[in-house]
């Protein structure tokens, strides 16, 4: 899950789209998926929303999420 408590950090990204983020309950911004396939490459960070289909538990990108 990829998370942070300010947008100031992100000077490249000032042009986010409102369905590229949102807020959490307890303020931090979590990337949607549409968001992450724009970036172009996974952070294996464990994003909340990742395409790509990295487990942080394992480590790597699995295809399949469920095995």
């Amino acid at each position: 899950m990829l998370i942070f408590t300010a947008m100031e950090g992100f000077s490249k990204n000032k042009n986010l789209e409102p369905d590229e983020y949102y807020y959490t309950p307890e303020g931090y911004i979590v990337f949607t998926e549409k968001y992450l396939l724009k970036r172009g490459y996974c952070c294996q960070n464990g994003c909340r929303h990742c395409p790509y289909g990295f487990d942080k538990n394992k480590g790597r990108i699995v295809k399949d999420k469920g095995k």
